[in-house]
C-alpha cells in the first residue's frame, strides 16, 4: 500500500513538472531574512542618532583631553601637540592652585546635589501624599505644583534672577515687608549665591519628584491602607511599612535621574551668575565651561569632563548594584 502511494506522488510531481506548474511551496528565504532584519532596521535610526549626538562627540572629547588644544590651535586643531596624561595630572594635583580650584568645585557640586535632591524628594513626597487622594480642588493644586516643571528653564531662572536682585528685587521687598531684614541683601554674590542657586534648583526639580511619586502612589491599592488602619497602624506606620516599600522602584529611578541632572546642572548657575560665578556657586559644569571657553584651554576642560564622566559612571554603577542586591534580599 505504501509503495503504491509513493508511486502516485512521484507521478503527480512529474506531470506537474511537464505542465510547467510549480511543485510544493518551500519556505521563502527572502521572507525569513526580512523578518530577522526588521528589528535592526527599526532601531537603526535611533542608533545612528545616538552615535552622531553622543558617542562621536564623547570620543572626540576623550581625544581632546590628551592633546594641548588651546586657542593657538583652534584654526587647525589636528596639529595640536600630544600631551598624554598631563591635563589629568594637573587636574588631580590638589596641591596646585588649578587642582585645588577643581577640587573645590567638585565639593561644591556634591553639596549642591545632596541638598537639591534631598529637598526635592522631601517636597515631592509630601505633596504627593497630600494630593494622591481625590478631594475638592486637588486638581487645581496638582496643576499649580507642576507649573515650575512645565515652564521653560531659561524663562524660569531669569525670572528668579530678577527677583533676587538687590535693588528692586521681589525677594528683598517681601523680606523687608515681613520685617525679617532691615536692608537689602546681596543674593547673587558671596555665600548667599550658593543658597540662591539651591533654591532655584529645588523650585525647578521638586515638581518632577512630585509627579513621579504621585504616579507611584496611584498604583497602591486603597485596600492595603484600609486593612492597615483596621489593624491599628497610624499614618506614619502606613507610610513607613506600606508607602515607602511600594515606592522603592519609583524612588530608585527618580533619585538616580535627579542626581545625574543636578550634578550636571549648567543652566541654573550660568543664567544666574554668568560664565564666572562666585566661588561659593562654582559648580563643576560651569568650572569646566570656564576652563574651555573662557580660558580657551579645551584640552584641560576635556580632561575634567572625562574625570566627571568616570565619576558619574562609577557612582551610578555602585548605586544600581547596591539597590539591586537589596531588592533581591527583600
Amino acid at each position: 500500500m505504501t509503495s503504491h502511494t509513493t508511486l502516485d506522488r512521484t507521478d503527480g510531481r512529474r506531470k506537474a513538472a511537464r505542465r510547467g506548474s510549480p511543485g510544493p511551496e518551500k519556505p521563502g528565504r527572502g521572507r525569513g531574512t526580512s523578518h530577522r532584519l526588521a528589528p535592526y532596521l527599526l532601531i537603526a535610526p535611533a542608533i545612528i542618532l545616538e552615535l552622531l549626538i553622543h558617542i562621536v562627540p564623547m570620543v572626540v572629547g576623550v581625544w581632546m583631553s590628551f592633546v594641548g588644544l588651546t586657542q593657538a590651535y583652534i584654526a587647525n586643531w589636528s596639529t595640536a601637540p600630544w600631551q598624554g596624561l598631563s591635563s589629568y595630572k594637573l587636574a588631580l594635583d590638589f596641591s596646585s592652585p588649578v587642582g585645588n580650584s577643581f577640587l573645590h568645585s567638585f565639593e561644591v557640586t556634591c553639596l549642591y546635589t545632596v541638598l537639591v535632591v534631598g529637598i526635592s524628594w522631601t517636597f515631592g513626597m509630601s505633596a504627593a501624599l497630600v494630593l494622591h487622594r481625590n478631594f475638592r480642588g486637588c486638581g487645581l493644586f496638582r496643576t499649580l505644583f507642576l507649573v515650575p516643571y512645565a515652564m521653560p528653564i531659561y524663562a524660569g531662572i531669569m525670572t528668579w534672577s530678577f527677583m533676587l536682585q538687590r535693588d528692586n528685587g521681589l525677594v528683598n521687598h517681601v523680606l523687608k515687608s515681613l520685617g525679617l531684614t532691615n536692608g537689602d541683601s546681596f543674593w547673587l554674590i558671596g555665600s548667599n549665591a550658593f543658597w540662591s542657586m539651591v533654591i532655584v534648583a529645588v523650585w525647578r526639580s521638586w515638581p518632577f519628584a512630585f509627579l513621579m511619586l504621585l504616579a507611584g502612589l496611584q498604583n497602591i491599592p486603597d485596600d492595603v491602607y484600609d486593612a492597615a488602619a483596621v489593624d491599628g497602624a497610624g499614618i506614619w506606620k502606613q507610610i513607613r511599612h506600606i508607602t515607602l516599600p511600594a515606592l522603592r522602584p519609583v524612588n530608585l529611578v527618580m533619585i538616580l535621574m535627579l542626581f545625574l541632572w543636578t550634578f550636571n546642572d549648567f543652566n541654573t548657575p550660568f543664567v544666574l551668575f554668568g560664565a564666572q560665578p562666585p566661588k561659593s556657586a562654582d559648580i563643576i559644569s560651569v568650572h569646566i565651561y570656564g576652563a574651555s571657553f573662557v580660558n580657551w584651554d579645551f584640552g584641560f576642560g576635556s580632561a575634567m569632563s572625562v574625570l566627571l564622566l568616570v565619576f558619574l559612571l562609577v557612582v551610578t554603577g555602585l548605586y544600581l548594584l547596591v539597590f539591586n542586591r537589596r531588592s533581591r534580599r527583600a
